[in-house]
């Protein structure tokens, strides 16, 4: 942990999930969309140089961009951007551990010890 890592209360986790169910889809739509218009690209590169697909990758990774800067400002740890899996930074009974939350889950139930990952998830 750094001296400047923001650590969360479960209560602050919890405030942030409203706003995570908004951004997180857009994250994996414009992940999505790199993925999809670079395989177009390299296709229409041998006919016209890029084109217009190159100007909807660039859009989709500026999107991309600005969403994983914000979860790095708000120091939310972006795991998994298929299924929205984040750990917010915590501290429990005096250890640092990973509050843990997936887009799916309605509240933040679980947490995992810094080494052990989704795998070593328990409720809280």
């Amino acid at each position: 942990m750094t001296d400047d890592e923001r650590l969360f209360t479960l209560e602050e986790a919890e405030a942030e999930l409203d706003e995570l169910r908004r951004r997180l889809p857009i994250l994996r739509q414009a992940r999505q969309e790199l993925i999809d218009t670079g395989e177009r690209i390299t296709s229409a590169v041998e006919l016209d140089g890029g084109g217009v697909e190159g100007s909807a990758w660039f859009r989709a990774q500026q999107t991309l961009r600005a969403e994983l800067l914000w979860r790095a400002e708000q120091g939310i740890l972006l795991r998994d951007p298929e299924t929205g899996l984040v750990d917010f930074p915590a501290e429990r009974n005096g250890r640092r551990v990973f509050l843990c939350w997936r887009l799916d889950e309605d509240r933040v139930g679980w947490f995992h010890e810094s080494q052990a990952g989704f795998s070593g998830r328990k409720r809280l």
